[in-house]
């Protein structure tokens, strides 16, 4: 395994073993070789072992340096070789694994954005590279039925692939501060005002995807396609704008199924009328279906256009045990999703929230059978928190979250504390189980905490231990839903949705991504947990936020040090390391080229 986030004291034990492994075995080859080995003066090889001693030395400091502000994923024994190549793909070259290196404009891709190089399984793992994607879906989002929202699906290659680049980290923020990064100062020009725009930089022609691999696409309906009544909203301009979809050549669409719609006013009694009518229309059109199993409130995320609560009957329990609800450090209630807490507690009139979301989905697998045994379900994504993501509701609305806040923690209710509690008592330091009281509040920003800071307490004993359980609670709850659904849909495809917090990435902490759930600082990766579980499970990975690049985001935010390409990049590496499906879509509506095609050289890299 790669050793990251080493200090420079260990690095500097791994240089001296090293050396003293060196030592001797040049003492064994001596005493063994003849007298022409033993011509050359002791002085001579004092001075060659003091220039490979600071050598190492340096080549130590200049990967801890990386690996802690840069997020490169460099080996405690990685040679000046692998340092060159990864700055190379970061200045937007490409580098075979032959070491022959050229401009990735030769190669037909952008070179705004640094490239990335897929490897075959048996070398080294690239630096900055990518393994290549196969096939891609596309789909719409929440507002009319033409405001296209951008999926993709990637199955994973095995075996060795050939080169195929594809664009994400582009060079442009630094790791450690808000001034502009030196490699993009001195590449172009600024405007008289200092500040780096679109505009600076070259043109470049829109690479030709022609003879790339076919692009099924899906288009997603309105939230409100089927009304609170669950009856379909506007059957007749539904129709129309189905066909319309269908003359464009669109596969199929996808449609929220909301636990608050169907489960509405007693447990276990389903209304699936509305849907019945939906989903006929839909199939004689002859669209595919993809389906989600939305088990959160609809209203409170950018692009809710409409509001759709949890059941009648959990709000009443609620308000007699608001527990259920994920809480932050300041006791207020998020009533997006139940608390994860919750999972094995017996709290929902005698059922656990497991259970609740069990007989939810298998009352529709009985109930749509004849859909599935024809294929006109294709897939069943599984919602695992807010927005139907899997993430804690750290960055809400409704409680004064504005990007780029940091979020809060939510592990709050008394369930959650109890497990925390419990896990603290486990590790013999009973005075660990509490949350943090100086990772600040939902608009902080990193630099202002004691917690997040660089060198802050994140990284400390108690924050390790912490953050570890934090995520661990995530995972487990994904794990528990997951081999239900399995149960449930048996032989169904299934995929679940990871949101994309990129902002802040480029900081040491990652604070926005450990407070949603994602133990991810600069020197440790919080997805690859995450994708083996989904790999236990057979189930795809769905990611958000492929249509932005980082130079845009740092136009109009350059506070929030924010790095979507990076964070696509280790999150769709981490997938295909795990060898899932990974499918995505756009974090908002998409309609400019530049997005359209940044969806594209991200899908189509081969």
């Amino acid at each position: 395994m790669e050793k990251l986030g080493m200090s420079e004291e260990e690095e500097e034990m791994e240089v001296k073993e090293e050396e003293e492994e060196e030592e001797t075995a040049s003492y064994l080859n001596s005493s063994t070789s003849e007298g022409g080995r033993r011509s050359r003066g002791r002085e001579e090889k004092e001075r060659t072992k003091m220039r490979e001693r600071q050598r190492r030395a340096i080549t130590a400091r200049i990967l801890g340096g990386l690996r802690k502000h840069g997020n490169y994923n460099l080996r405690v024994r990685a040679d000046i070789n692998e340092v060159i190549a990864a700055l190379a793909r970061e200045a937007g070259w490409l580098v075979l694994p032959d070491g022959t290196t050229f401009p990735s404009s030769q190669a037909g891709r952008p070179t705004t954005s640094a490239s990335t190089l897929p490897m075959p399984h048996s070398a080294a793992p690239p630096l900055r590279g990518m393994s290549p994607p196969g096939s891609f879906r596309l789909i719409d989002h929440r507002q009319a039925m033409v405001d296209k929202r951008l999926r993709g699906v990637f199955p994973p290659v095995a075996g060795p692939v050939p080169a195929s680049p594809l664009c994400f980290a582009t060079a442009g923020i630094s790791g450690t501060s808000q001034d502009q990064s030196p490699v993009l100062e001195d590449s172009i020009e600024s405007g008289e005002d200092g500040k780096v725009t679109r505009e600076d930089l070259p043109r470049l022609p829109d690479r030709d995807f022609s003879g790339t691999p076919y692009v099924p696409v899906y288009v997603m309906l309105p939230l409100g396609a089927v009304n609170m009544n669950c009856e379909v909203a506007d059957p007749d301009g539904l129709i129309n704008d189905l066909k319309l979809l269908k003359s464009a050549g669109v596969d199929g669409v996808m449609v929220d199924c909301w636990w608050g719609i169907v489960e509405a006013n007693k447990p276990l009694e389903y209304n699936w009328s509305g849907y019945k009518s939906l989903f006929q229309i839909i199939k004689q059109l002859k669209l595919k279906l993809q389906v989600v199993m939305s088990f959160h409130k609809c209203g409170s995320n950018v692009g809710d256009d409409i509001t759709i609560r949890l059941p009648n009957w959990v709000a009443q329990i609620g308000r007699a045990n608001p527990d259920i609800y994920f809480t932050d450090g300041h006791g207020r209630r998020n009533t997006e999703c139940l608390t994860w807490g919750i999972d094995k507690e017996r709290v929902l009139r005698g059922r656990t929230a497991l259970e609740v979301y069990f007989d939810f989905m298998r009352s529709f697998r009985v109930e749509f059978n004849e859909l599935f045994e024809d294929g006109v379900i294709s897939e069943i994504e599984v919602g695992l928190g807010p927005c139907g993501e899997l993430r804690y509701p750290s960055y809400a609305m409704e409680h004064g979250w504005r990007y780029p806040g940091i979020g809060e923690f939510q592990c709050y209710d008394q369930y959650l504390m109890k497990s925390l509690r419990n896990a603290a008592e486990g590790r013999g330091h009973s005075f660990w189980g509490k949350g943090p009281d100086n990772a600040g509040t939902y608009n902080s920003r990193p630099q202002d905490t004691k917690f997040f800071c660089d060198g802050g307490d994140y990284d400390g004993h108690y924050g390790r231990f912490f953050l570890a359980w934090y995520s661990k609670v995530l995972i487990d709850h994904a794990d528990h839903v997951l081999t239900l659904v399995k149960l449930a849909f048996e032989g169904s495809s299934i995929a679940v949705k990871l949101s994309g917090v990129h902002w802040w990435y480029k900081t040491a902490s990652h604070a926005a991504e450990l407070t949603a759930g994602f133990y991810n600082p600069c020197n440790r990766d919080g997805y690859a947990p995450i994708t083996a579980m989904l790999k236990k499970h057979n189930a795809a990975l769905n990611f958000t936020c492929v249509e932005l690049r980082t130079l845009n985001q740092y136009e109009m935010f350059p506070e929030a040090m924010s790095d979507p390409e990076g964070l696509v990049w280790q999150v769709l590496n981490a997938a295909w390391d795990a060898n899932i499906p990974v499918s995505s879509e756009n974090a908002l509506p998409c309609f400019d080229r530049d997005g359209f095609h940044k969806i594209l050289e991200n899908a189509k890299a081969i």
